[in-house]
């Protein structure tokens, strides 16, 4: 065996038998949590945050479309010689 293989072949064998188990923590999983009305006007003020940057989103995107389709529609003009 090469050294990089048996340095592989040992990180995997250390991996596997370190492993430790994980206990399920016991304590209070049968607590309720009630949100007070705080909560509902923090979340509501995030949701308004939130909406309120989604419109320049929205007219910056519908400028970029309406540009994009104004570049397809090019008029070729005439032009006369004598």
């Amino acid at each position: 065996m090469n050294a990089k293989s048996l340095t592989a072949l040992s990180a995997v064998v250390l991996s596997l038998v370190s492993g430790t188990v994980a206990h399920a923590a016991t304590a209070a999983t049968n607590k309720v949590f009630i949100s007070g009305p705080l909560i509902l006007i923090f979340l509501g003020f995030c949701a308004l945050v939130v909406i309120v940057q989604v419109i320049p989103v929205i007219t910056t995107l519908y400028g970029m479309i309406k540009g994009l389709r104004s570049s397809k529609e090019k008029v070729t003009a005439n032009v006369k010689t004598n």
